[in-house]
C-alpha cells in the first residue's frame, strides 16, 4: 500500500543549540536521499529545518528548485517534490523539527494544509499554505477562500481542543465544511494537529487522506492519564483493520518504547523496525503487518498533551 507521506525525518538541536543534527528517519526506497541526510547538519536559518527553526513556525515548501532547500538533486532523483517542516517548541525552546516529504505523481493524491490565525488581525483561521498533490485545483481554490472560527471545521476543532482531531469520514456529522468538494477528488478522512509554536499566532496542520493513497497505514492518538505517568489510546484507525476498538487496559508507560520516549522527552521519535520493540501497541501493529512508526508529541504551554503515532 502506497502512502501519501513518503519520507519522514527528525532533526534535533546539538548540545550547544547551534546546529540541527540528524535524529532519525524513515525513507522507504529513497536510499540515496537517506544517505545524504544522515551525513549533514543545519544551522539556524539553513535548509528547510533551519528555516523553520529561524522563523519559529511550520513551513510548507512546495518547490525545491531555486529555493533554500539543500538536497534538491537527491530529492528529484527519489521523486520527492514537497517538504513540510513542523517545529516542536516547549515555550521558546526548540525540541526538534519534524520533516515530512511527499511526491507529486499520478498515484499520490491527498493534501497537507497549514492553517493560521493571527489574532491581532482577525478572529478567523485561514489557509497559510498547502500541498495538494494531484488533487483537483477546485479543492485548493476553495480551501484558499475558506476561513474558520475556533471550534468550526477540522482546523477550528483542533484549535479549540488544543489536541489532535480525527474525522474518519468527512461526509458524516457536518464537521468538515468542504466535504462535498473533498469527496469529489477522493479525499475521505481528515486529521488535524495544533502546532506548538511560540508567539501569538496559532497554527494547525491538517492532513487529508485520499482513498487510493492514505497518509499513513495506521494512526493512533494517545493522551496522558491523570497521573501523567501513562498514555492511553483515545482513538485510532488502521487501513487494514478499520477503527481500532477501545482497550482500557492498553497503555504506555512514561519512557516505554517510541511512544513513551516521545511522551517523556517532547521530541519526535522514529523506530524503523517495530518488531524489535513489539510490546503493547507495537505488538498489535506488528501483527497487522506494519513495520515502522513515528511518534509525534503535541505540546501546549510546554507540556505534552498528546502523542500521535503514525505507522508505515
Amino acid at each position: 500500500m502506497k502512502t501519501f507521506i513518503r519520507v519522514v525525518e527528525v532533526w534535533v538541536p546539538d548540545r550547544d543549540h547551534t546546529l540541527l543534527e540528524f535524529g532519525g528517519g524513515l525513507y522507504g526506497g529513497a536510499t540515496r536521499f537517506a544517505a545524504i541526510s544522515r551525513s549533514i547538519c543545519f544551522g539556524r536559518g539553513e535548509g528547510l529545518p533551519g528555516r523553520a527553526w529561524e522563523e519559529r513556525r511550520p513551513i510548507v515548501l512546495k518547490q525545491f528548485e531555486g529555493s533554500y532547500f539543500r538536497r534538491t538533486e537527491a530529492a528529484r532523483t527519489e521523486g520527492l517534490t514537497c517538504g513540510i517542516a513542523l517545529p516542536v517548541f516547549a515555550g521558546n525552546e526548540l525540541r526538534a523539527v519534524l520533516l515530512i516529504f511527499c511526491g507529486d505523481d499520478a498515484e499520490h493524491a491527498g493534501a497537507i494544509e497549514l492553517w493560521r490565525n493571527q489574532p491581532a488581525e482577525s478572529p478567523d483561521m485561514r489557509l497559510d499554505d498547502g500541498y495538494y498533490g494531484t488533487t483537483a485545483e477546485v479543492f485548493e481554490f476553495l480551501s484558499r477562500h475558506t476561513a474558520f472560527r475556533q471550534g468550526i471545521g477540522l482546523p477550528g476543532l483542533a484549535w479549540a481542543a488544543g489536541r489532535p482531531v480525527f474525522l474518519a469520514d468527512l461526509r458524516k456529522g457536518g464537521k468538515f465544511l468542504r466535504a462535498d468538494s473533498a469527496v469529489k477528488v477522493g479525499i475521505n478522512r481528515g486529521f488535524a494537529i495544533p502546532c506548538s509554536t511560540p508567539g501569538p499566532d496559532v497554527y494547525v496542520m491538517a492532513f487529508l487522506s485520499a482513498l487510493a493513497t492514505p497518509l499513513v497505514r495506521r494512526f493512533e492518538t494517545w493522551l496522558p492519564d491523570g497521573s501523567a505517568r501513562h498514555l492511553t489510546r483515545s482513538e485510532g484507525f488502521c487501513e487494514q483493520q478499520g477503527v481500532l476498538a477501545d482497550e482500557p487496559l492498553l497503555r504506555v508507560e512514561l519512557g516505554e518504547g517510541p511512544l513513551g520516549r516521545a511522551f517523556r522527552s517532547g521530541v519526535p521519535t522514529i523506530t524503523e523496525k517495530i518488531a524489535a520493540e513489539a510490546s503493547g501497541p507495537l505488538a498489535q501493529a506488528s501483527t497487522a503487518g506494519l513495520q515502522s512508526v513515528v511518534a509525534l508529541p503535541v505540546l501546549q504551554q510546554g507540556q505534552v498533551v498528546a502523542v500521535v503515532a503514525w505507522y508505515f
